[in-house]
């Protein structure tokens, strides 16, 4: 189980450094937008995504 959850933080790495590698500078764009989010809509996105990769999680089981 371990190794699965090393497995799941590496790809998590990977997917995060994509946009940055690739597009630096939209990638700083995006992140003032985030910035300026008030904390409830912050929430919200997090929960949002995280409920997605639940859902993927449960459909690929």
């Amino acid at each position: 189980m371990l190794q699965d959850l090393m497995r799941a933080l590496a790809l998590m790495l990977v997917f995060e450094g994509i946009m940055p590698f690739l597009m630096p500078s939209r990638w700083l764009g995006i992140l003032e937008i985030m910035a300026a989010l008030q904390t409830r809509h912050m929430r919200a996105l997090g929960l949002t995504s995280m409920l997605v990769g639940c859902g993927i999680l449960v459909l690929l089981r």
